[in-house]
This record gives C-alpha cells, structure tokens and sequence, in this order.
C-alpha cells in the first residue's frame, strides 16, 4: 500500500520549507525539537539504539585521538546545506569551533550510523555529495561493514565501496585516519 505522502498528485501540492525559513521556526521556537529540515520537508528524527549510540561514541573517540585538534569533530550538530539541514551522527569539518559563527555548509567527512535506517542514509549520499562533502560514510550494523562514497561530481558520488571485517578503512580526506572495521564492530559487541 503506498503512502499519500509518495503520491505525485500530493507531493507537487506540498509547500516546501527553505533553509531560511527552519532557522526562523529555530529562532521562535516553533521547530519540532527532534527533527531536521532535508530537502525542505521537515522530517522527525528516529530515535537511537544503544547499538547506534555505542558505534557512533567508538568513531567519535577514535577520530578525535586520530586528528587531534587538526579539525571540529561534531556530534548530531546540523551542517546547513542549500535545501537541507542534516544533522549527521558525526561530521569532521574544517577549522575550529571557534571559526564559525553559524553552521559549516560541508565537511571533509560525514559519519551515519545505520541500525534502522539504511535506505534513508543511502538516500543521503546525494544530499552530501551536492553539499561537497568529500567522503560519506553508512556503518551498516546489519551487514558488519562501512559503506564509503567517495570524489562527489555534480551532486553524485564516484565511487562508492564495502568496506567488511578484515579491511582496515582508510579515511582519503582525512590523513592518517584507518579504521578496523573488525574493531569498530567488536567495540560496539556486535
């Protein structure tokens, strides 16, 4: 059964909502306070698994004793794109916290976790390329491996590659960042 909400007739009659206009909602409080703005439907966010939140807090340790201070290692904090405002499990940008005074509008590295969400974090990899995020990574819990997109071009990834247990991941954009995938996986007691 299809939803209304996937039915043309009903999607060229929803009002899209600009970047512009969310920051406003934000400001006045009126923006639900789970939820982000992606292609300019505000869309409710899911909630985390211990799973998720175990795998995302072994990234977050590894990469900011992998890149030391060198960039801003961010948590669940919105980038803000041309129709979207994401707000990726984890993002490494350019800089210092201190750099900016309102969110980065990309990033050299892009982290979601999938427990539950694959499809939608699939989906994702556009949003990302079109915004010149350099490397996208899905750590697909499911499958035990890391989904990697990689030289975005016009609004589309590259290449793209699994990355399973036995391979050691190395981050392109980030020097000296490698990942064990086993290890990843085993720190979380997939």
């Amino acid at each position: 059964m299809l939803s209304i909400l996937s039915q043309p007739a009903f999607q060229q009659r929803a009002l899209p909502l600009s970047v512009e206009a969310w920051h406003q909602m934000i400001d006045k409080g009126l923006a639900p306070e789970r939820a982000e703005l992606i292609r300019g439907v505000i869309i409710e966010k899911m909630s985390k698994s211990i799973l998720h939140t175990k795998l995302a807090d072994a990234l977050i340790e590894f990469l900011r004793s992998a890149v030391s201070g060198m960039f801003w290692i961010r948590q669940e904090a919105p980038l803000t794109l041309k129709d979207s405002e994401p707000e990726p499990d984890i993002s490494v940008v350019e800089g210092h916290r201190a750099d900016y005074h309102a969110h980065p509008a990309t990033a050299r590295l892009v982290v979601e976790v999938s427990v539950s969400s694959l499809l939608v974090d699939r989906e994702m990899a556009d949003v990302y390329a079109e915004a010149g995020v350099t490397e996208y990574w899905i750590v697909n819990a499911a499958e035990l491996c890391v989904e990697v997109y990689r030289e975005p071009v016009a609004g589309r990834y590259q290449n793209q590659q699994r990355c399973g247990a036995g391979v050691v991941l190395e981050c392109t954009t980030l020097s000296g960042v490698k990942v064990d995938v086993t290890d990843l996986f085993a720190s979380a007691s997939v």
